[in-house]
């Protein structure tokens, strides 16, 4: 037998909904088990400006390929960037061992 769901209230603001979610279980308001994977193609992940101090050389060197392969130098980074961090981001996070000997789980390394 399912249970009766509450109705979800109309919220004045995203800051007023984002109080009642942090105090509110969501299970009373909604199936999850009826939950479908979507994805959004167009909406275009939000970026952070970093700052990032690289050897000379080094950048020199990024920038010769960026212009071999006609593409700007901080794309070309974060190519390589998202090619490098792919395999982890379908790994379980790794066992960092405490100074008790024994193991925790972490997802910073």
């Amino acid at each position: 037998m399912k249970k009766k769901l509450k109705t979800i209230p109309k919220f004045q603001s995203e800051a007023a909904e984002r109080l009642f979610w942090e105090s509110h279980d969501s299970t009373e308001y909604l199936d999850w088990s009826q939950a479908q994977n979507m994805r959004f193609p167009n909406v275009k992940p939000s970026t952070q400006a970093i700052s990032l101090r690289l050897p000379l050389s080094l950048l020199e060197k990024i920038k010769v390929e960026a212009n071999r392969r006609d593409v700007p130098y901080q794309s070309l980074i974060k190519v390589w960037l998202g090619e490098k961090a792919e395999p982890f981001s379908s790994v379980a996070p790794r066992r960092r061992a405490r100074p008790n000997g024994r193991h925790s789980r972490s997802t910073v390394s």
